[in-house]
């Protein structure tokens, strides 16, 4: 496999499922990401019908699908009603992930108002749990995502946001189908960098690495060479520790992502990645 093939397109919720599988194949794009919480890609849209033409479309354009959750969901939701509505959405997307045979599925820790954080945390990890358990017997990968640190004297905190919480996240769920999404542009700003994230995580529970470029302060998805992020020492670190994964362009449209992949793609081989 020629390596600029293992490198993805989240599509999000810019175009319609099926036009973005078919925008990917006549691209040369082998894998798309995509949410499917509302229009176009509404998660209660996809019917039987629907989902057969998903499926037809990837198996015959030779594209790879998986699916993204929302992080505005707070995983680590605590309230009545709220509770089980957030267990409802996560196994409603493992559910439709088994239907469309996604790679797999994009879930998040939530977020913690900083006086709360332990009792959210802890709900976030049984909540990922219970959703690992049903994706284990529906045959479903999840990927939990190391999201962005926010100011320290904010109020609000997305979790997993460093190291420590999101190896204490894996630590405690424990199911092989809970794997870790490392998404390096958060990590880039982080006091560890991306080099302190690949020496210090086990990367053999890696299933994908998400790329944007970062000014190095604060939370920003940029076309990859106009931040700060040296990316054929990404490259270096990451392959050199291992991983063959996927990885997956998360930034600006379609069009500058297609663009932002040849350019990774050329770094990688800076990097001497075959």
């Amino acid at each position: 496999m020629a390596f600029i093939d293992r490198i993805g397109i989240d599509v999000g919720r810019k175009l319609p499922i099926e036009d973005a599988i078919a925008w990917a194949a006549r691209h040369g794009v082998k894998a798309v990401d995509v949410q499917t919480d509302i229009a176009p890609n509404a998660l209660e849209t996809f019917d039987g019908p629907r989902c057969a033409r998903v499926l037809e479309a990837c198996e015959k354009l030779g594209v790879s699908l998986a699916l993204h959750t929302l992080s505005a969901v707070n995983v680590a939701e605590i309230s009545p009603f709220l509770r089980d509505a957030t267990d409802d959405y996560l196994a409603a997307y493992v559910s439709l992930a088994a239907r469309l045979k996604a790679k797999w599925v994009i879930v998040h820790g939530g977020y913690h108002f900083t006086a709360d954080v332990r009792l959210r945390k802890q709900a976030a990890i049984e909540r990922l749990a219970r959703t690992a358990e049903g994706a284990e017997k529906a045959g479903v990968q999840l990927l939990l995502e190391n999201l962005n640190g926010e100011p320290e004297r904010a109020e609000v905190h997305y979790m997993p946001d460093t190291l420590a919480d999101t190896q204490s996240f894996l630590e405690q769920i424990t199911s092989p189908n809970l794997r870790w999404s490392f998404t390096i542009n958060h990590a880039h700003y982080d006091p560890l960098g991306i080099k302190g994230w690949v020496e210090r995580m086990d990367m053999r529970r890696c299933g994908e690495v998400r790329v944007a470029d970062n000014n190095g302060l604060y939370e920003l998805h940029m076309h990859p060479g106009t931040g700060t992020v040296d990316f054929v020492e990404m490259f270096r670190l990451i392959e050199g520790a291992g991983y063959r994964g996927p990885y997956t362009c998360g930034w600006g449209t379609v069009e500058q992502m297609l663009e932002g992949r040849l350019y990774l793609a050329e770094r990688a081989r800076e990097a001497g990645v075959a």
